[in-house]
This record gives structure tokens, sequence and C-alpha cells, in this order.
């Protein structure tokens, strides 16, 4: 059921709740990336909620069809957005899980809100601050987008959203990302890129995570190499990484069979 819910600033956050409200399991909460909105799970919600999960998953503040917030978005903003979410839903803890800079603000949730976490997905991402360089990038890009709205930007990174070759042997899959970057707010993209240049290092509170960890990556990611989903698994004391053969940044919609038969297994160690 799609359905939204108001967070404590006003804003309206969308959200879709499926599968059994009491499983005995803790529910999935799955967090996109940018510039996407919560369908981008959908592959995943349909596998979690027939092997009996509850999937909870929001649209992010300025993506999808919640408000859009312009100026900047902090990551802290965005996980308090999530944890006010489980409290409307009735949910003490979850697993949480997110992609890119979806993965990056479940760090961060799992950094303010520990005791909320029962396990973390961390789906091509990178724990590490952004750099000096980084920074300057990401609200120049802020900027453009608001300059010149997301088609530009859209055509320039599907290959690399996707394997290219993904790109032109997979064109449902395409079409279907490239449309979720060309309707997002450019206003709330912004935003997200702002906050994002801001956000903290995130590699001491991984160290000390106390619950279990799922890292995947693309084997041809050229955001997020497999090189630096191995480095964030070692730092983890309870990870597992998977790589996802014939993908790139987004596996998920890529390759979505064999991301959640990493996923499901994931879930049925994790207890």
């Amino acid at each position: 059921m799609s359905t939204r819910f108001t967070a404590a600033d006003g804003t309206a956050l969308a959200y879709d709740d499926m599968g059994a409200a009491d499983t005995g399991r803790p529910p999935v909460l799955l967090v996109h990336g940018h510039p996407f909105n919560r369908t981008m799970w959908q592959p995943q919600a349909t596998a979690l909620v027939a092997a009996g999960y509850r999937v909870v998953l929001p649209d992010l503040r300025g993506y999808g069809d919640s408000g859009v917030v312009p100026g900047r978005t902090l990551f802290e903003e965005f996980a308090d957005d999530l944890a006010g979410l489980m409290d409307h839903l009735g949910i003490a803890r979850a697993v949480v899980g997110g992609v890119s800079m979806g993965g990056q603000i479940t760090m961060e949730f799992h950094r303010v809100y520990p005791e909320r976490v029962a396990a973390l997905v961390l789906a091509d991402t990178s724990p590490v601050a952004e750099t000096e360089d980084g920074k300057a990038f990401r609200n120049r890009l802020a900027d453009r987008l608001l300059a010149e709205g997301m088609d530009g930007y859209a055509d320039e990174v599907i290959d690399k959203m996707l394997a290219p070759y993904n790109v032109t042997g997979l064109p449902d899959v395409a079409a279907r990302v490239l449309r979720m970057m060309r309707t997002t707010a450019p206003e709330g993209a912004a935003a997200a890129l702002r906050g994002r240049a801001e956000r903290p290092d995130y590699r001491d509170s991984l160290a000390g995570a106390g619950v279990p960890v799922l890292v995947a990556v693309g084997a041809d990611d050229v955001y997020t190499p497999v090189a630096e989903a191995r480095a964030l698994h070692g730092l983890i004391p309870r990870a597992e990484l998977v790589v996802v053969e014939k993908a790139g940044h987004l596996p998920s919609l890529e390759r979505p069979d064999a991301f959640n038969e990493a996923l499901l297994g994931f879930l049925a160690s994790a207890g």
C-alpha cells in the first residue's frame, strides 16, 4: 500500500509498506539512491514479500512522490526521516539497506540510531567522507541541475549507473533508470547533493557494528569498484561480501535474480 506520512518539519514523505506486519522477523527497509525513487527496489520487494518478509520502501525527501525541499538536505535529516517513518509504522528495529547514496544514508542511520538496526545491506556504496574536490563537484552538479534540469545529466551517466553492455542489452531496465532520473525534481536532487558533500566518515561506526552486514557490488561498477567494496567488507566484523557478475552500479536492477538470491540468503543466515 502506497501512502504518506508527515515528517517532523511538515514535509510529506511517501512510502510503500508491503507484506505481513507480524512475521516474527525484522522488517526490511530499503533506501533508494540518487537520483531515483522507491520503485527501484520493486524486484527486491516482490521477492522479499513472497518469502514472508515485511518490506518498507520510502521515497527520500526531494525524490519520487515525497515533498520537495530546496536548499540543502543533510544526511542526518534523511536518517531522522527514516526513524520517524519507523515510529509511524510501529517498527522498533529493521534490516536497513541502501544503494549508493542510499547506502550512505543507511550508514548514517546506523551511526545515529544503531539500536534500531537489526542488520545492514550496503550495495555499491562508500563509507569515506567527501574530499574537498568531491565537495566542489557535488555543489557544481547541484548548481547545474538547478540551471539545466535532469535530462542532460541522465543521458551522461546512464552508462555508469548501468554497465554499458546492460544499457544496450537490457533496454527496458535502461529506460526505467532513465525515467527515474529524468522525473526527479532538480531542487530535491540538488539539496541532497549539497548534503552529501557534507557527510561524515562512517568507517569508525561501521568497524564497531554489532550486527550482520551484507556488502554487495556489481562486478563492473565504475563509481564504487569491487576493490572499494572489499575494503568496506574488511572494516566490518560480521560482514559478508557478494560480487554480482554482469552488473554495474545498480545490480539490484541489472541482475535482480542474483541480487535477490544473495539478499535472501543473507537474511536467512542473519536470523
